[in-house]
């Protein structure tokens, strides 16, 4: 039933569930243990170029399965199923880095790229299932309620694995590697718990007759190829999806790296999670207000006050010296990060033909991870080649800027009609 209420939180709590992953893992303690206790390297710019490129690998598995898993989603009424698959492999794949030794760099890469796929591949199908429990009045609340319930979910986790890593006696853990390791096993638990939900509450609209995967295949290439004209006739969706690509880019590359950043800084691990934690709950109650504030502005109007304020953060993130600096980095962060992602996710869901739901947003997250993969090698390089990793993180300013100028481009009221009109 569209906008049932049970179908709705039973949907926003999978971003509950695996958004653990994205905090204690993507976020906080792999950038943080892949530096000081794995990579076993001198050179703080030698493990941040490691660390981008197991993230670029990560996103080119996702990126290049996107679209054809999509198209084969869409014709076999398969989300759910793929969701499933998807969510299993993310969760093997982090309870996995438990038994990563010290100096096992190669296997920890192995096991954060199996992992990686598995969130990644997972936000597909989940993201795909949204035009179909709601309609267009309550799609913005809906995205923002999943980022902000995967906001203080991933952060009520991340804080008690940080009490696990600060004060290891009072958990009976011998030391803080120990702590980081056990983190992981949690975050696999909670995982898997919190995606009961929607496993059990949200029905997939049947759009097609379900079919046996192995028949889907054929029929889902022949659907892909047919997704790629639909994308050149339907022009506003095309213009989104290349600005989205850019901008995504910098937002993802300062999620994933901006602990590492901090640590090449200088600056303790301790004040960087501290931070995390302020990003965590600050963007919980910021994204619903975002909302809000896009009800009162336009959501056009309010993605490109948040290219800004991530334009505005990318110079800050130039000149920070002291650990304070980092914490007001986080909260700006926080304002913006849940509000772009969120009505991203809900501007794109009115653009594109509901029967393909699946298919398109193949398409969208695969240009969202295809930016990933340029992101964090492109700053771990320039730190790498010039030796200053400030350098680095001002490279994405222009991925803010350029984003934006091809969003002016973007005619919402026109793609909404083309939507509506497609056959």
């Amino acid at each position: 039933m569209i906008d049932s209420r049970k179908s709705i939180w039973a949907w926003s709590f999978y971003d509950w569930a695996n958004s653990a992953f994205a905090t204690t893992v993507m976020a906080g303690f792999f950038p943080v243990f892949f530096k000081e206790y794995w990579s076993n390297t001198d050179s703080v710019t030698l493990s941040t170029w490691y660390l981008g490129l197991a993230n670029s690998i990560a996103s080119i598995l996702v990126a290049a399965l996107a679209p054809f898993l999509g198209a084969i989603a869409d014709r076999g009424t398969a989300k759910k199923k793929f969701l499933i698959l998807f969510a299993f492999l993310g969760i093997i794949g982090t309870g996995s880095l438990w038994i990563v030794q010290q100096g096992e760099w190669q296997m920890a890469v192995l096991f954060y790229i199996i992992s990686s796929v598995g969130f990644m591949g997972g936000n597909i199908f989940y993201d795909s299932l949204l035009p179909g429990i709601v309609s267009k009045e309550k799609l913005d609340y809906t995205s923002s309620l999943g980022f902000s319930l995967g906001y203080i979910g991933g952060g009520l986790l991340f804080l008690v694995n940080v009490l696990m890593y600060q004060m290891p006696d009072l958990f009976g853990i011998p030391d803080g590697a120990m702590a980081i390791r056990l983190s992981f096993i949690s975050v696999a638990v909670w995982w898997a718990v919190f995606s009961v939900p929607i496993i059990l509450f949200v029905k997939e609209p049947i759009i097609h007759e379900p079919i046996r995967i192995g028949s889907a295949i054929g029929a889902g290439w022949r659907q892909l190829k047919k997704t790629v004209n639909d994308i050149r006739h339907l022009k506003v969706v095309g213009t989104f999806l290349l600005a989205y690509w850019l901008y995504i880019d910098g937002v993802d590359t300062i999620i994933r790296m901006a602990v590492d950043y901090g640590t090449s800084l200088g600056f303790p691990a301790s004040s960087l999670i501290t931070a995390l934690l302020l990003v965590q709950f600050i963007a919980f109650p910021a994204t619903l207000g975002y909302n809000w504030f896009a009800s009162k502005i336009g959501i056009k109007r309010a993605i490109y006050v948040s290219i800004m304020g991530y334009a505005l953060i990318t110079i800050f993130g130039v000149f920070m010296a002291e650990q304070w600096h980092f914490y007001i980095l986080a909260i700006l962060i926080a304002c913006f990060q849940g509000g772009i992602q969120a009505l991203s996710r809900s501007m794109y869901s009115r653009l594109i033909p509901k029967k393909k739901a699946a298919e398109f947003f193949g398409f969208y997250n695969m240009l969202g991870k295809f930016a990933a993969i340029i992101g964090p090698p492109l700053m771990g390089y320039v730190g790498l080649v010039t030796g200053n990793p400030r350098l680095g993180i001002l490279s994405l300013i222009i991925l803010f800027l350029s984003g934006g100028f091809f969003l002016s481009k973007v005619d919402l009221d026109e793609g909404e009609r083309m939507a509506k009109d497609f056959l």
